[in-house]
């Protein structure tokens, strides 16, 4: 099995632990979603500790959270990805789950936006017309349900701002995300000490457990996988990730979904069938002028260099 195979295999993994994770929290729903956070926080702080200390990297952590400034962008993005979490939650937990895959949708094309916004990253003409076609259908939606989906809003922007951060971040995401949990524990600690822990049965005590390694082992999976498939093959599989849970907010949820929702969710899928293929096409022109350059330095040596007696 080739290193891609394995890339693939494993982003895929991944995309499907994330996809049908509202499945676990739904069986949590008689848990205030702020406790179920806070639970998640403390044991992903064990588990990623674990994992940094079998792979002899601890000691990256106290460095990481050593440097003011790499502090302040870590700080920043445990509260974006804290909010995030939250809310896929709170989503799951209060028959909003298909709120929750089309802000996971829309996602993609608000990490287009923001990183023009913040990185300068040029859009040719079809990704820009991905990105109002999304917010078209935002506005669409709104109309027609007389109320903004700011569940769907508030994932997507939270985990775009959570890519913008962690883009300023030169340590590795293990380490990162290890620091980013290991901060929040004070108050998950203090969230557990006023309400309780909820952890009323061996059953809902192992749920509340097995929260930690719900939330590593996918990141770990997809950071194997970042490692060894283009970024354009993660991009088109994460889309996974939103379909499953579309499928189990409709289908095993039975969460209504009308006109509304049927009209905007047809033109996000059109928007980023549009973004994916304007980027595919841009990384395959990449790819050929890059080709080409190489083709012509290695002519151009070949004609320079000296004839061999």
């Amino acid at each position: 099995m080739t290193q891609t195979v394995r890339g693939i295999l494993a982003m895929i993994s991944a995309c499907v632990v994330w996809g049908l994770s509202s499945i676990f929290y739904k069986l949590l729903s008689d848990v205030p979603p702020l406790t179920i956070l806070a639970h998640r926080t403390l044991w992903s702080a064990v588990f990623f500790a674990l994992v940094l200390s079998v792979q002899g990297r601890f000691a990256q952590l106290p460095a990481a959270l050593g440097n003011r400034r790499t502090l302040l962008v870590i700080a920043g993005a445990s509260l974006t990805i804290s909010l995030n979490w939250f809310f896929f939650i709170y989503s799951v937990n209060t028959g909003h789950a298909t709120q929750a895959s089309l802000g996971y949708y829309i996602f993609p094309l608000v990490a287009v936006l923001l990183g023009r916004i913040f990185f300068a990253e040029s859009l040719n003409g079809w990704q820009m017309v991905a990105v109002a076609l999304a917010a078209g259908a935002v506005s669409l939606l709104t109309w027609g349900l007389g109320v903004a989906p700011w569940i769907s809003l508030i994932l997507a922007f939270s985990f775009g701002f959570y890519g913008v951060l962690k883009k300023l971040l030169s340590i590795g995401p293990v380490v990162s995300v290890t620091a980013e949990v290991v901060l929040l524990i004070p108050i998950s600690l203090t969230v557990l000490w006023i309400g309780g822990t909820h952890m009323d049965s061996p059953y809902q005590t192992a749920l509340l457990l097995f929260s930690g390694p719900l939330t590593g082992f996918p990141l770990i999976l997809f950071s194997y996988a970042s490692r060894r498939i283009p970024m354009a093959t993660v991009g088109i599989l994460q889309y996974l990730n939103p379909t499953l849970q579309f499928l189990v907010a409709v289908l095993l949820f039975k969460e209504p979904f009308g006109i509304w929702y049927a009209i905007a969710f047809g033109m996000i899928w059109t928007a980023l069938a549009i973004y994916s293929t304007a980027g595919a096409r841009a990384a395959s022109r990449r790819r050929k002028t890059a080709s080409s350059t190489v083709s012509t330095t290695v002519t151009n040596s070949s004609i320079d260099a000296p004839a061999k007696p």
